[in-house]
């Protein structure tokens, strides 16, 4: 979740000034200009938008505006946006930079994108990379076998190349190099010896000429959470021993021409332009080498790893970047020209597959507020010389806390709740004690926090405190179906209100979901609105890389409602495309339940112990529920 931090200070010196909140402040908190790209803003009224274009040229959508259409069509939250045309310009986005990066430093290559399937294999998301207003496009990269299963259609229509990676037993290997008969251009990738001696042998039973790429192990390391992914001991690649062996095989069968693509990968998400370069500057050296050792080398494929800023800090914070897009394309560029020109090698094509920054901006998750928790509310408390010493002293570090002095009383009433507790276990305290004393130990953390708040005070146990006093709202969706990787691996996405946001956010709250699992949580705090009698809806931009393959199932929670929504020329918005919800029957199949079997045994047992009409009548609403999504049907 993202909170600006530096509203803190902004936001103290205005409570009880009498200034009128306003859309630049909520732009400032929620830190939308700093995440949004251009495509996310708040409207005049205090609605947030969507711009399938960067910077709004096509005008701009009231995601407010669509939920109520979703609801007037009888759809019920969470909801799945898609913005196709966003996707498409992502990619032009994408492609137009690295042409100009080319044309100004002089590079004699051109620049091709392969979109890597893993980040998203949904088919809206492949159809719109491949549509009439898209362009630049030159291959899908597959991972495994069911992965290239989708792809082959698509070459076969488009053209492209494909470029296959993963560990591929003899059937993959087979069907790869099969489409190279129907005129495919195709590229093993191969990351062992083993798999370059196999693809060999399999291309000359079929009597073909492959085409392979060798992945490198790099020294050079990424940075953020996928460090792993390059280095010694990774998962994938040729060291340089095993680089030199395929080059030895090759050359013994007079093969090296089939060598036509280096392809290396440092990780996901690399948060800092120096690892990069560094990355870039190794394999180029590489690739040099091997041009002089007589290598046709025609493809530098840098992999993915172009980062997101879904925090909007522009930091190397795993879930930033300290670089933009064009910075990275002149560093590519740049870098393996440097290189090319020092060996007097030929500048290769170069390759990105930078999934995560073409997706992840086109998909953004609505979900609906329905409750809100606050066991704190703070009540005032009469307290005597017949209570308990220990609410006594509480009380008096409750009477005595001054803005010198909230962090020492902090501190001491954590001790002293641990003293209550302790009290009440052994049976010194009654129920009535134990109330009383929790509820000075909650008046001296509000008051502890108010104060911190006024003073900027951001140290780890005033940080703590906030999480503590923090209201929890209670919300219509599941983080392990929408947003696994925020409980997998505390990825941050913005959230935000689609509304209300010309209105100052008063309550300081955490995110929780419906699953009955205390993990189904966003670990930090976000400032939000009070709730009152109309519905509160929160968007989480930003999920579409990753989030729809990596969804889970937990407490049966399955895929939301999700609509297509394209923008007109006329700056009007239509609703592409709509896919229901999965209904309770659709998640108890994937568990292997049958419902027509569990309908038939439950009618038998229950008319052993009921009447007829009630167990008609019990069915039937079961029946009914069983065809429901699996969410809350709260507007």
């Amino acid at each position: 979740m993202f909170l600006n931090t530096s509203f803190v200070l902004y936001n103290c010196s205005l409570r009880g000034s009498g200034i009128l909140w306003s859309v630049e402040n909520s732009v400032e908190l929620y830190g939308v200009s700093c995440w949004g790209e251009g495509y996310f803003g708040i409207s005049d009224k205090g609605n947030l938008t969507i711009a399938v274009e960067r910077g709004g040229g096509s005008g701009r959508i009231e995601i407010v505006d669509l939920v109520e259409e979703l609801n007037n069509l009888g759809l019920t939250p969470p909801f799945l946006l898609r913005f196709p045309q966003l996707l498409r310009d992502r990619l032009r986005y994408l492609c137009g930079v690295f042409e100009d990066s080319l044309k100004e430093s002089g590079y004699n290559g051109v620049y091709r994108f392969v979109f890597p399937l893993k980040v998203n294999q949904r088919r809206c998301v492949i159809d719109s990379l491949f549509s009439a207003d898209a362009s630049g496009v030159f291959g899908l990269e597959v991972g495994s076998r069911s992965e290239l299963l989708i792809a082959i259609p698509y070459q076969a229509r488009y053209g492209v190349s494909l470029v296959c990676d993963g560990y591929k037993d003899d059937e993959y290997l087979l069907l790869a190099l099969k489409t190279t008969e129907l005129n495919g251009d195709t590229i093993i990738i191969a990351s062992s010896v083993d798999e370059v001696k196999r693809t060999i042998n399999i291309a000359k039973k079929l009597g073909i000429t492959p085409q392979i790429g060798i992945r490198i192990k790099l020294d050079s390391k990424g940075c953020g959470r996928w460090t792993s992914a390059s280095g010694d001991g990774t998962k994938f690649g040729l060291n340089t021993t095993e680089l030199l062996e395929v080059i030895k095989i090759l050359q013994e069968k007079r093969m090296l021409s089939y060598v036509r693509m280096l392809h290396f990968h440092i990780g996901s998400q690399i948060t800092a332009i120096s690892q990069i370069k560094k990355a870039v500057k190794e394999a180029a050296r590489i690739y040099a080498k091997l041009c002089t050792m007589g290598l046709e080398i025609i493809y530098f494929n840098i992999g993915g790893g172009l980062a997101v800023d879904y925090d909007g800090t522009k930091t190397t914070s795993q879930s930033s970047t300290n670089y933009t897009l064009r910075e990275y394309a002149n560093t590519v560029v740049q870098t393996l020209k440097t290189v090319c020109d020092e060996e007097r090698v030929v500048h290769p094509t170069i390759i990105s597959e930078s999934g995560r920054a073409i997706t992840a901006h086109h998909a953004t998750l609505i979900v609906n507020v329905f409750d809100v928790k606050k066991e704190n509310a703070h009540r005032e408390v009469s307290v005597s010389g017949n209570d308990p010493r220990v609410i006594r002293k509480l009380h008096d570090c409750y009477a005595r806390m001054n803005p010198s002095s909230y962090e020492k009383c902090y501190i001491t009433s954590l001790a002293l709740r641990e003293e209550l507790s302790s009290l009440f276990n052994e049976g010194f305290l009654e129920l009535e004690e134990r109330s009383k004393g929790e509820e000075l130990f909650w008046n001296i953390l509000q008051n502890a926090a108010r104060l911190a708040a006024r003073d900027n005070n951001r140290s780890g146990e005033m940080l703590e405190l906030n999480k503590k006093v923090s209201g929890i709202y209670l919300t219509n969706f599941s983080i392990f179906q929408s947003i696994p990787d925020s409980w997998a691996i505390d990825q941050v996405f913005p959230i935000l209100p689609i509304h209300r946001l010309n209105e100052e956010p008063t309550s300081s709250c955490r995110i929780v979901d419906i699953t009955c699992d205390s993990d189904g949580e966003i670990d930090r705090t976000l400032k939000l609105h009070r709730l009152n009698q109309t519905p509160y809806y929160l968007a989480i931009p930003m999920i579409g890389a990753y989030q729809d393959t990596l969804g889970n199932y937990h407490d049966l929670l399955g895929k939301v409602n999700e609509a297509h929504i394209t923008q007109k020329r006329d700056e009007n918005w239509e609703i592409e495309q709509i896919l229901h919800a999965d209904s309770i029957k659709d998640v108890l199949n994937i568990t292997n339940y049958d419902n027509s079997k569990i309908i038939k045994t439950l009618r038998e047992s229950l008319k052993k112990r009921a009447e007829k009409g009630e167990v008609e009548d019990f069915i039937e609403l079961y029946r009914k529920i069983f065809e429901k999504q699996t969410y809350l049907e709260i507007p």
